[in-house]
């Protein structure tokens, strides 16, 4: 059991407010989306999470136990950050058996096949690593970490399109043969959607949405065509984005459709579609 609640946690650094008056649940055993633009207070909660920093008020709790100098829970934990906390000339497989010293479960057979199929050189330094090579090195420590809960911050930071799906699948496939509590925090959210059950989405530090993704994709559709005719449909409706083309219009709403809204769609000759994660984000943090 993995299950993560946020409570009522804000924090300010000075006058600037990272978060406000959050409260989420993660729960155990799923894929988490935690969706926001930049400065939205993503990497501000990961590190709350993580005893990295301490919020200003509120409290996160695993298992029901507060995180903070909690050194059982936190061992639980592995995060994985833009930093690189290994000595830069170290070697690869010497990080795996370093990683292995902190965490018990991790998988040295799986890091090694893992390296095999991503093409990281076990005998190179991390000194000598890319940037692409340097996330891949992260993402198998991760992978192979087993921990219950894994946390990943912008994962494929500088990977190219094959690396990136390879790193989708084998997470899907891990996820699938040892479930656990995942996090991803990422701006490739068209990428990601197929692999989320849950999203938490902040705007401006402040909580926006904390559902599952099929509820919310339940919710938001697309009409499109005559500009009347759409305008005519969307009046007194939830209407979260608008877009014109002379006389073609779209809009996008987020909320529940229901028969006879399906029955005046096809009074109006409009076509229906159904929205993506990624409009529905874009839309609701402008």
């Amino acid at each position: 059991m993995s299950r993560i609640e946020i409570r009522h946690v804000s924090k300010a650094y000075g006058k600037t407010v990272a978060l406000k008056d959050v409260t989420a649940t993660i729960s155990d055993g799923k894929i988490c989306g935690l969706l926001g633009r930049n400065g939205a207070g993503k990497t501000t909660l990961l590190n709350i999470i993580t005893n990295r920093i301490f919020a200003d008020q509120g409290q996160v709790y695993i298992n029901d136990e507060p995180v903070i100098e909690n050194d059982k829970i936190q061992g639980t934990i592995f995060y994985m950050t833009e930093k690189t906390l290994y000595p830069k000339e170290t070697r690869v497989s010497e990080v795996f058996k370093i990683t292995k010293g902190f965490y018990p479960s991790f998988d040295l057979d799986y890091a090694a096949s893992l390296s095999d199929r991503f093409k990281l050189e076990p005998r190179k330094k991390i000194s000598s690593l890319s940037t692409g090579y340097l996330t891949i090195l992260k993402l198998v420590l991760t992978l192979a970490s087993d921990a219950p809960i894994t946390i990943y911050d912008e994962p494929v930071l500088g990977l190219d399109a094959n690396h990136r799906d390879l790193f989708y699948k084998e997470l899907i496939s891990h996820y699938n043969d040892a479930p656990n509590t995942v996090i991803l925090s990422t701006h490739l959210i068209e990428e990601v959607t197929r692999l989320l059950e849950d999203v938490i989405m902040l705007r401006e530090g402040a909580m926006l949405l904390d559902q599952p993704v099929d509820s919310i994709l339940q919710l938001a559709y697309t009409v499109s065509g005559d500009q009347e005719s759409v305008d005519r449909y969307a009046v007194d409706k939830k209407v979260i984005s608008r877009e014109t083309l002379g006389r073609y219009k779209s809009a996008t709403l987020y909320q529940t459709r229901t028969a006879a809204d399906d029955e005046l769609i096809s009074q109006l000759g409009l076509d229906l579609m159904p929205a993506k994660l990624q409009d529905v984000f874009i839309s609701l943090t402008n």
